[in-house]
């Protein structure tokens, strides 16, 4: 133990007398120093992320860049109610809409890298957006990590009854004979379905006149009246037409036929290597604990494979797209790749 010298002894100008007891100044440096330890451990194990075991101990943050109700929306709230059983934490779905994402992109990457933040996003947000406004407010590579697709949404190419052909080769052998006067109904301007039909174009070497809609339903409406004659779009807006006879199918955006649609074939079996889907993936901010981020794609792996999501998921036309943290950042990259060369040879500038 140390001890202080009575305070009537002096201590000499020199060493101290005592060799066994520090000088005063050395006292002194020694207790700071204790202090400074002492005060930086309870920061040190606040800053300490918590394994993934003891993951997580509070709510968890569902971000998702688009409006309630629509099917992006449906999908995340399921998620959230399986993981909220899983995990035993309320996982809360947190809609910031509005911008391409940009509005709950631009928050969900400020917000804390625990793991207590997550984001559900369309396939646009991260592979389009960035490319479409000049000041997108946020950097897929630096500031988001990926953790899990969580399904693919398929398109489907659909005419008006009144086309005379039956078969996608069909359909590029009478537009070639029209270049131009072909009314391609475009369900939003520079979306995935607008510029799937951009990509039919440059493959299939026709020229469709592109017609901008704000949103499916007046698409549809102009399809159906024969004010146009091309659409694509998902495929719970397209088959209920299809089923009335009131639009006709002759292909599918996915690289193979599709589970309950075999009748109708691929693009790709006319056009090789075409392929266009949306789909959806949750992500996590940069510097989120790996264990963390393994074990929500471990769980979401589980929760998109359970029997009653895969059918809902079906209802929306989603197909769940199971694989490992690093499939899912390949699967990313190889999609931004696509759509940039999409937009480039659109020669479409950013806003």
């Amino acid at each position: 133990m140390l001890t202080l010298s009575p305070a009537r002894t002096r201590p000499s100008a020199g060493r101290s007398s005592n060799p066994r007891m520090p000088t005063g100044r050395l006292l002194l440096n020694l207790c700071a120093a204790v202090a400074l330890v002492a005060a930086a451990l309870p920061a040190a194990r606040a800053q300490a992320p918590a394994p993934a075991a003891a993951w997580p101990t509070k709510p968890v943050r569902l971000v998702m860049p688009f409006p309630a109700g629509v099917p992006p929306d449906i999908i995340g709230r399921l998620m959230a109610d399986k993981l909220t059983a899983m995990w035993g934490q309320g996982v809360v779905v947190d809609n910031r809409p509005g911008a391409g994402g940009i509005a709950g992109m631009s928050n969900f990457v400020r917000s804390p890298a625990d793991g207590y933040t997550l984001a559900l996003v369309a396939a646009s947000t991260v592979t389009l957006t960035p490319h479409l406004f000049k000041d997108p407010q946020f950097n897929v590579d630096r500031d988001i990590t990926s953790v899990a697709t969580v399904a693919t949404g398929p398109m489907m190419i659909a005419v008006n009854p009144s086309v005379p052909a039956q078969t996608l080769p069909e359909f590029i052998k009478w537009a070639k004979t029209q270049p131009g006067k072909v009314n391609f109904a475009a369900t939003l301007l520079n979306s995935v379905p607008h510029l799937t039909g951009q990509m039919l174009d440059r493959a299939a070497g026709i020229q469709m006149y592109t017609v901008p809609y704000n949103g499916s339903v007046p698409a549809l409406t102009a399809m159906v009246a024969g004010d146009a004659q091309i659409i694509i779009d998902g495929l719970p807006t397209l088959v209920q037409y299809v089923k009335a006879g009131k639009l006709r199918a002759i292909a599918v955006t996915s690289a193979k036929r599709l589970p309950g649609f075999e009748t109708v074939p691929a693009a790709s079996e006319t056009l090789p290597g075409f392929e266009s889907i949306g789909w959806f993936a949750v992500f996590a901010p940069t510097g989120t604990p790996q264990a963390v981020i393994d074990k929500v794609n471990a769980d979401i792996n589980k929760v998109i494979q359970m029997p009653d999501i895969v059918s809902r998921f079906a209802d929306l036309g989603m197909y769940p797209r199971v694989g490992n943290v690093k499939s899912a950042a390949d699967f990313l990259s190889s999609e931004r790749a696509l759509w940039k060369k999409v937009v480039q040879d659109g020669n479409i500038q950013p806003q």
